[in-house]
């Protein structure tokens, strides 16, 4: 399993603007083979603080995401966004446990 876990700090005002083009990513990412989770979400203390949580069964999954024909939508949307600063992490997990709720 892959994690990818980020942030993306935006000017005032572009989390709201992206909200349709965030949407369709999660709606199209969430479909694809080997997805597992696929969110985007704002900061509870910070609104212009996009987090980015992902799982994907293998790397090979994540690259097959990376060239979906929706990555080049919503990229192009980001890239015209004001985006400060931004920091997105991949890890490979061999297991996983059940912390709370099932």
């Amino acid at each position: 399993m892959i994690i990818v876990e980020g942030q993306a700090r935006l000017a005032a005002g572009e989390l709201e603007r992206l909200k349709d083009a965030m949407r369709a990513q999660v709606e199209a990412s969430r479909a694809e083979p080997g997805c597992l989770e696929y969110s985007y979400s704002a900061d509870v203390l910070d609104p212009d603080v996009m987090r980015i949580i992902e799982k994907w069964e293998s790397q090979e999954a994540l690259e097959r995401h990376f060239k979906a024909p929706h990555m080049a939508v919503f990229n192009a949307a980001f890239r015209a966004a004001t985006v400060l600063s931004i920091k997105v992490d991949a890890w490979s997990a061999e297991h996983s446990r059940t912390l709370l709720g099932g």
